[in-house]
This record gives structure tokens, sequence and C-alpha cells, in this order.
């Protein structure tokens, strides 16, 4: 019997050892990493090395209620899928587009409606999208918005008319193109445009939407509990009005969420 004790105790510390070998230890926080485009204000953004915007505060928001050690990691926008399939981030939390990508990932249920705009200069006389006929439009690459433009997309008649299409790595790098007078304007999110046209006078967002769409969170195929653990906690924040005072923060005073408790 002593013999056999002894083998079942070293049997047991071996388990725990092995149990202990993924990050994720017994009684330890769980960490979730939450992957997002370092330039993508109001959503997700990094000024002066902090990492700042309305889809963090709420990810933290998250994190904290259900006592997760929160991660949140810079990504190249271009490799959010190998990001997500490694393991390397536990979900993509950041403006992210639903619509086109339907089977691609677990979503939470959409928690903003967001339209695609056009930004110009106001001293551009671009007043309305068929004024863009003959003009360098640049757009954030893989995004809804390109995709509508090109191709089969929805908006590729509109696309069509323009003398070219630029695809550039970033919003920010957009905009400067847009500044510099290299593009005549930026097709993009409403929610960065109304952000960048407040901090630039000089430019304006035309009535017209391209496309709408609407943001969720999106986890790796299979995932279901982690999905389903956040979208519930978000959920819990939009009936106590936690997440309606981050929204606040970041689109002066208003209440974009449109997910229900």
């Amino acid at each position: 019997m002593k013999v056999f004790s002894l083998f079942m105790g070293a049997v047991a510390a071996l388990m725990l050892l092995a149990g202990c070998g993924d990050g994720k230890k017994a009684g330890q926080a769980k960490t979730f990493t939450v992957g997002f485009d370092a330039d993508f204000p109001p959503y997700g953004y990094v000024e002066n090395g902090v990492m700042k915007g309305f889809d963090l505060d709420l990810a933290r928001e998250v994190a904290k209620r259900n006592q997760w050690e929160v991660v949140l990691k810079p990504i190249n926008w271009d490799s959010k899928d190998m990001e997500l399939n490694s393991g390397s981030i536990d979900c993509i939390w950041n403006g992210f587009t639903i619509n086109g990508r339907e089977n691609s990932y677990e979503w939470s249920e959409p928690y903003v409606d967001n339209s695609q705009v056009v930004l110009v200069k106001k001293s551009s006389k671009i007043a309305k999208l068929a004024d863009l006929k003959g003009k360098t439009v640049a757009v954030q690459t893989d995004t809804p918005v390109q995709k509508a433009l090109t191709g089969k997309g929805k908006r590729a008649d509109l696309g069509k008319t323009f003398k070219r299409l630029i695809v550039t790595p970033n919003y920010n790098n957009a905009i400067m193109e847009l500044e510099a007078g290299s593009v005549d304007a930026v097709a993009m999110d409403i929610g960065v445009a109304k952000l960048k046209a407040a901090q630039n006078k000089e430019l304006v967002i035309l009535s017209e939407t391209v496309i709408t769409e609407k943001y969720g969170i999106g986890f790796k195929k299979g995932n279901t509990a982690l999905r389903d653990a956040v979208q519930k906690t978000l959920k819990e924040m939009v009936a106590d009005g936690t997440a309606k005072a981050i929204s606040a923060k970041y689109f002066d005073g208003q209440d974009v969420l449109i997910i229900k408790p």
C-alpha cells in the first residue's frame, strides 16, 4: 500500500505540473487577449504609449467582471486571422465589421451600427458621391468599404467611376494623404471620420453613405464558450449603464450601442 500511495502521489504531482504548463494555471485568472488595430480611433489606438479606445475600455471592463487578466495586443490588420487561429489572440475587438464575414468567425451580437462614409476637404467642391467621378479615393486595406467599391462589391458601380482607388495600411495614412492633397477623398467608418473631422475643421463628411454595416466581436470558429461569456457580460454592462458611460466618453456624449440587455 505504501508503494502504491507513493506511486499515486507521483502521478498526481506530474498531472499538476502538466496542467500548469499552458499559462492558465488552476486558481489563476484566465488571460483574455484582445487583438486590435492601433491606428483606429476612437475604437482602439495608442496615444503617447497608452492604449485607449471605446472597444478597449469595453474589453477591460468585461475582463474585470470575469476576473480575467486582460492583454491588449496591437496587430497588423492583414494578419488578424493568423493571430486568431494560432491562439495569439482570443478575439478581434476593434470596430470589426460583421457584414461579408458572417461565416468566418464566431460573432457576438452586433453592438454598433456603423456606416461607411466619405471624408473630403471643404475646399474640394466634392458635395456628393457622384462628384467622386474622376477623383482619387483612399481606403484602408481589407475593409468592407474597399470590398464594396471593387470587384463585384455592392458599390463597385461607384468605384468604377474613380480615377484611382488607393489602398493604405491604416486610416491615419489615408488621412495624411488627404491633408497633403495626394488623394481627393477617403472612404471610411463614420466613427473615425467624425473624429478626424472634429480634429481638423478643414475636413467634412459627405451626407450620402457608401454602405451601412454592423460591428461585432469576432472569435475563432468553434469558440462559442468564450463568445457567450463575453457577450453575457457586455449585455450586463448595457443593462447597468456602464457601457453607455464608456460610449459617451468617446462619442461626444452619445450612446452608440445597439446591443440589448
